[in-house]
């Protein structure tokens, strides 16, 4: 027996892919608050009642909802690169069709174009899991947050890409879908660089590993899911209805890109250390506190509508969003085996987009339907975010109180 110990795995390629998932979610990832901060004004302008004015942006979570589980399987069988294509080329024939119905005036076209783009919003989603694949199990906490980290820069490209583009031609709006189409041309080129290896084609004898509803009632995999949908459609309920509000309340509509922007980097921020948070703490305990935070949010968007509290409010709805969102996909990645990646990284993405869907849809009708004026909508949709809240905190605590035994 040799004294000599086994080198340790090294991280090198897991760093080389972060790198490239990085640039992308910076690049790529620019194209989402674009789409956030001037979907809904764009709606406005379009549909028949503004009750629809949201309804864009609902259609980009529903096609993201409903393409996650045949994304998740086609990268399964030929690659996260592919898939990452297939995403980036959607985003882009979604930009195409969205400027053509800004440019004959159809809101039926433009959410044609809405839906398309929910195929990149849902490509995106598994940038987090593909900093996964090749890490170890100490790097990989650290990889995803990484990765997420690298939307801080498409929040800056992103909203001030608005500012430069929405009047850049006689049709509002028309400019920044342009500008969408050449994000998502540009920022395929970067996964020629990817190095994910294409899962193998198991064998007969390979392990099957457990059915879609024996993971999803696995307790800490439900609870994942569970925290992970409630942070992200919380944030995405509140966002949605964050520049009809600001504008609606006599702002400017470059205060709401403001906003937006202070917001996205909040979102996105935290990704430097939120993986080193996670190892040194434990994941419950950081998603615990991304809930508290969401609360928080919406404690400080019902005392006011100054453009202070549009900003500390979405600042805060940002951290939340982090640590909750950022600690459930840990807490996801860790609790099944890679054989079972595909079945469980769609399902999860299903139903979190599921959630999101709701949200999204149900934002506009909170924020333009439910009261006289702008504040009393605004103060309707962080109303809203109570029961879902105590809906994963109470998960969250049941699963933190179990047995260490009985937490598989």
């Amino acid at each position: 027996m040799s004294d000599t110990a086994a080198p340790a795995p090294t991280d090198n390629r897991a760093r080389r892919n972060v790198i490239v998932l990085v640039l992308a979610q910076a690049i790529l990832g620019a194209q989402m608050p674009m789409i956030f901060t001037i979907g809904g004004l764009a709606g406005q302008s379009l549909a028949s009642n503004v009750c629809f004015a949201t309804l864009p942006i609902s259609l980009i979570v529903i096609g993201s909802m409903l393409t996650a589980t045949p994304i998740s399987g086609f990268m399964q069988r030929y690659g996260r690169r592919a898939g990452f294509f297939v995403g980036a080329m959607g985003g882009a024939l979604g930009g195409v069709i969205g400027a053509y119905g800004l440019y004959v005036q159809s809101f039926s076209i433009f959410l044609i174009g809405s839906f398309l783009t929910g195929i990149y919003m849902s490509a995106q989603g598994f940038y987090r899991f593909a900093a996964a694949d090749t890490a170890s199990d100490d790097f990989r906490p650290k990889a995803i947050s990484y990765v997420m980290a690298g939307g801080l820069a498409s929040a800056v490209i992103g909203p001030q890409l608005v500012k430069v583009t929405a009047d850049a031609y006689v049709i509002p709006f028309l400019g920044t879908y342009a500008a969408v189409i050449g994000v998502n041309l540009l920022g395929s080129l970067l996964f020629l660089f990817l190095d994910i290896p294409k899962p193998p084609v198991p064998s007969e004898d390979a392990p099957k590993g457990r059915s879609r509803w024996e993971l999803i009632t696995t307790p800490r995999i439900a609870v994942a899911v569970i925290c992970a949908m409630v942070s992200y459609a919380l944030m995405n309920l509140v966002m949605t209805s964050t520049p009809l509000a600001v504008v609606g309340c006599g702002f400017e509509q470059n205060s709401a890109a403001d906003v937006v922007t202070a917001h996205v980097l909040a979102m996105f921020a935290p990704s430097f250390f939120t993986g080193h948070l996670i190892a040194r703490f434990g994941v419950e305990k950081i998603v615990a506190l991304g809930l508290l935070i969401l609360a928080g949010a919406g404690a400080v968007a019902l005392q006011g509508v100054e453009l202070e509290n549009f900003f500390i409010a979405l600042v805060l709805l940002g951290l939340g969003w982090n640590f909750g969102f950022i600690g459930a996909t840990a807490m996801l990645t860790a609790a099944h085996e890679p054989h079972e990646r595909g079945r469980m990284q769609g399902m999860n993405d299903l139903i979190v987009f599921g959630g999101v869907s709701v949200a999204s849809l149900a934002s506009g009708g909170l924020m333009n339907c439910s009261g006289g004026n702008a504040q009393e909508g605004w103060i309707a949709v962080n109303m809203a975010m109570a029961p879902f809240l105590m809906l994963a905190g109470g998960a969250l605590l049941w699963l933190m109180f179990r047995p260490r035994d009985e937490m598989a």
